[in-house]
């Protein structure tokens, strides 16, 4: 058997690559199964004399090779699997090399391939070196010309980065395009794009007073439902001039949607290449939660052009400064869009629900790890959103001010550079003053710290002392943890409101702080900690049920409230799956559902309150973790909250939706309200149920409402749920995009004979990541029950789907075996199961990208 274990990449062997690269002049003669690419390379030695050029190059034909014209003779060089080394070359020359290659043999969609029968690339972070050989790595930076022709009939627009130049026709049919881009870059951002497209147009004027043409460009018939991208695009531009001071800088903005790709998009200089599931959206076949996903990532790839593109990575362990700061800035883009408040709720979600999973099991890692086996397999939770995270904290230390001109500071200083995690503190050290040292173990330390609060009222002296402990739990390779610096925002309350506010910045492991209360409190007062989620920390707090019901009462913050309900919802489902209490308790039921009612002005809030965590959240609270009796003791209180709120569901639903439809964030709201109240109508005991939601499913006017009644509708497992998922079969079969949410749909509410059934169904694809995703990512992170069956059958239904995609796409293998990252803290038939599997997909002959996951997995 043939497992390929991937070569320990180390942060500390770190060396500048010897040579500069002054020009790339590209020229491209397109053709699906042998596109030629002519490669020209302007080089100076920068490091020793000694030093061997060494060009990066994986499933290349070399043709031709030649220094200054001449040709090299084969004894001159070295080809292999991996890379051209050429071991004598001049301090200044001029390498020109002709290689071959067949993007539509390509089905790791890295690199150059196919997509619906257009031309595509995706380089990041190692993709460039299939296209041709060059040092593919992100220190290395250039200025890049290309020239491409290609079938003009079947490829009538060609892109590339950059400002469009000289186009012209061909002999045979063909024409040419010339695309230069004036800024430097390292090769991750290369991109072409060629094909028929729709292209929805548009322009903006920059702060500045450029005109940029905008353009987006999609499948035959799809430009309008492309406007809503648009639409975002154009907001992203003003926030980023308004909030970071940062205008555009090319003539033309392009995007190119396509539906074969293995991640959300791609923020190439000028020419941003997305998945189609991230750029069409209309109400008809569309969700709010598609329209929001689309605003978020089309501001997270436009923000990159400062964050990433103008300022890159020395290498990749700095991965988390262009990605965790994007999305930082992408949040608060979103937060400034829709309701803060709800905003900050939703980003914890995912946090909790992904990266502290990841934390905890043997698939942690720090924000910037020391070593990894293969980059693609750290873009994950811990590098995106803890990386957002201490941007956030950083910002709340130092105060927006400090802040912005520390922003200011990194984009003069650095502009047209690649740099490091140092680089970026530096800047704000220089306009603060403060060494941030040890605020910088957030990035080399893994784990999620744990702060333990302890309180203690002296009523003869009204004073309260509140101790805060922190420790963060051993990580593999990590044993032992340093204290971090933790900011806090903090209050006291009482039935009146707050009666202080501070911030306290724990930096040791433990401190305490007293505080004297005024004559007229002669209670002690209640603690609100880590309000507005001020540091990605887990709380240990010794809270009688009294107490928390209190907190959910007179916390004036609106994340605390949210998060008070979410303990005493945690704790109830977990009584209620260790068999202490038989039934839920009714006081709890009642105070939640009266939280919904009384939140009713803010919809997506009160749509919020009614969300209990989901399995995999609980996995953390308790363990051994037992996802069957978590999900069966969830369902029950659910099922009682539908119950109680059965009058207020009746009302909400009984309104009409709103109409005209808009994607905003007030329409959303309510529609968010709406659909809580169809997924409680999904478990909800009354019998009528089932014909309630058919009836909801057959007059939806919009595909939030739709897809929300057809799953509670399948999830009742009454009436005729089969009937309507092939009615909706029906009616979507010609769209992919829609057609992914059913197969989803099926794939979070089946059991593992589903998964068999939707693996076999002639539409689904292994090579169309998205369709993949959607069985397979579906069942494993949002159907944990059925996943972790202790019979093993949720591992067997993907086991084999799972090697198959491997083969075929490497990347979109390994990010499918990251299911398994909590197997390890499972019940023990689960977890015997689990083991088996990974033990068996082990030995299967994986990729090097599987393969890192598998052994870090196991141990």
């Amino acid at each position: 058997m043939r497992t390929e274990t991937p070569v320990s990449v180390q942060l500390s062997d770190y060396k500048p690559y010897p040579f500069e690269i002054e020009q790339v002049n590209l020229r491209f003669d397109l053709d699906p199964d042998a596109t030629k690419v002519r490669s020209e390379l302007k080089v100076r030695r920068t490091g020793g004399a000694g030093d061997a050029l060494v060009l990066d190059g994986e499933g290349l034909t070399l043709r031709s090779i030649s220094i200054d014209g001449q040709a090299l003779d084969a004894s001159c060089y070295e080809q292999t699997d991996k890379a051209l080394i050429i071991a004598s070359v001049p301090d200044v020359f001029t390498l020109v090399t002709e290689v071959e290659i067949a993007p539509s043999q390509n089905t790791a969609l890295s690199g150059l391939y196919m997509s619906g029968g257009r031309f595509c690339t995706q380089c990041e972070s190692t993709g460039f070196r299939r296209i041709t050989f060059y040092p593919d790595r992100p220190d290395v930076m250039s200025a890049f010309h290309v020239w491409m022709a290609a079938d003009k009939a079947t490829y009538p627009i060609l892109l590339s980065n950059g400002t469009p130049g000289e186009t012209g026709e061909l002999d045979d049919g063909r024409h040419y395009a010339v695309w230069d881009d004036p800024h430097k870059k390292p090769s991750y951002l290369f991109a072409l794009c060629a094909g028929d497209y729709d292209v929805y147009r548009d322009s903006f004027t920059t702060m500045n007073g450029d005109e940029i043409a905008l353009a987006i460009h999609v499948d035959k018939g799809d430009a309008d439902r492309a406007a809503w991208a648009m639409d975002s695009l154009k907001r992203s531009m003003t926030w980023d001039e308004q909030t970071y001071g940062r205008a555009y800088d090319l003539g033309v903005f392009n995007i190119v949607a396509v539906r074969d790709f293995n991640f959300g998009a791609m923020e190439n200089k000028g020419l941003n290449v997305f998945n189609s599931a991230y750029v069409l959206a209309d109400e008809a076949t569309a969700t709010d939660a598609d329209f929001e996903a689309i605003e978020s990532i089309v501001a997270h790839e436009y923000f990159h052009n400062w964050t990433g593109n103008r300022i890159t990575c020395r290498d990749w362990f700095q991965l988390c400064l262009k990605e965790g700061l994007t999305v930082f800035r992408d949040q608060n883009f979103s937060a400034d869009m829709r309701s803060r408040p709800v905003q900050r709720i939703k980003d914890v979600i995912r946090l909790r629900a992904r990266q502290f999973a990841e934390d905890a099991g043997p698939l942690a890692h720090s924000v910037r790890p020391d070593h990894y086996g293969s980059i693609d397999n750290l873009y994950t939770a811990t590098v995106y959103e803890k990386g957002a995270e201490l941007i956030g904290m950083l910002r709340r230390m130092i105060g927006e001010e400090l802040y912005r001109k520390g922003m200011d500071l990194y984009f003069e200083r650095h502009d047209g550079q690649a740099v490091t995690i140092e680089d970026f503190y530096k800047c704000f050290e220089d306009v603060t003053g403060e060494d941030f040292t040890q605020f910088r173990l957030w990035y080399a330390q893994a784990g999620t710290p744990e702060v333990t609060v302890e309180e203690n009222w002296k009523p003869e002296t009204r004073e309260i002392e509140i101790t805060l402990k922190q420790k963060t739990p051993p990580t593999p390779g990590q044993p032992v943890k340093k204290p971090v610096p933790i900011p806090l925002e903090m209050a006291l309350l009482d039935e009146e409101g707050n009666l202080a506010e501070w911030t306290t910045i724990l930096e040791d492991e433990d401190v305490t702080l007293t505080m004297e209360m005024p004559d007229t409190v002669t209670e002690p007062p209640l603690v609100s900690v880590n309000r507005d989620f001020t540091a990605p920390i887990r709380l240990n707090r010794s809270l009688t049920r009294e107490q928390r019901l209190a907190m959910v009462r007179m916390e004036t913050d609106p994340f605390n409230q949210w998060d008070a309900v979410q303990t005493l919802v945690k704790d109830e489902i977990l009584a209620l799956s260790e068999g202490s209490q038989a039934e839920p308790d009714d006081a709890l039921v009642t105070a939640l559902a009266g939280a919904v009612e009384q939140a009713v002005d803010d919809p997506a809030f009160a749509a919020l309150l009614t969300r209990l965590p989901e399995v995999g959240e609980m996995f953390l609270e308790r363990q051994p973790a037992d996802a069957v009796a978590l999900n069966a003791a969830r369902k029950k209180l659910q099922s009682a909250l539908a119950a109680k709120l059965s009058g207020f569901s009746a009302e909400t639903l009984g309104k009409p939706t709103p109409a005209p439809f808009d994607p905003g964030a007030e329409q959303a709201g309510i529609r968010a309200l709406r659909t809580a109240m169809i997924v409680l109508l999904g478990v909800s005991p009354d019998a009528g149920a089932a014909d309630t939601l058919r009836g909801l499913y057959n007059n939806a006017t919009n595909m939030t409402e739709r897809l929300a009644a057809l799953r509670a509708y399948t999830v009742q497992k009454g009436g005729k749920a089969n009937e309507a998922l092939a009615d909706f079969e029906q009616t979507w079969k010609d769209n992919p995009l829609v057609m992914d949410k059913w197969f989803a749909l099926q794939a979070t509410t089946g059991d593992a004979e589903t998964i068999k059934t939707l693996a076999a169904h002639p539409a689904f694809d292994l090579r169309n990541p998205n369709r993949v995703r959607s069985v397979v990512a579906a069942f494993t992170m949002q159907n944990l029950a059925a996943f972790h069956a202790p019979d093993g059958s949720g591992y067997q239904a993907v086991e084999e789907i799972i090697l198959k995609a491997d083969k075929a796409n490497p990347a979109l293998g390994a990010r499918l075996l990251t299911a398994f990252e909590q197997w390890r803290i499972l019940e023990p038939q689960a977890k015997a199961a689990a083991e088996a599997t990974l033990k068996r997909l082990q030995s299967a002959g994986l990729s090097s990208n599987a393969a890192d996951i598998v052994a870090r997995a196991l141990g």
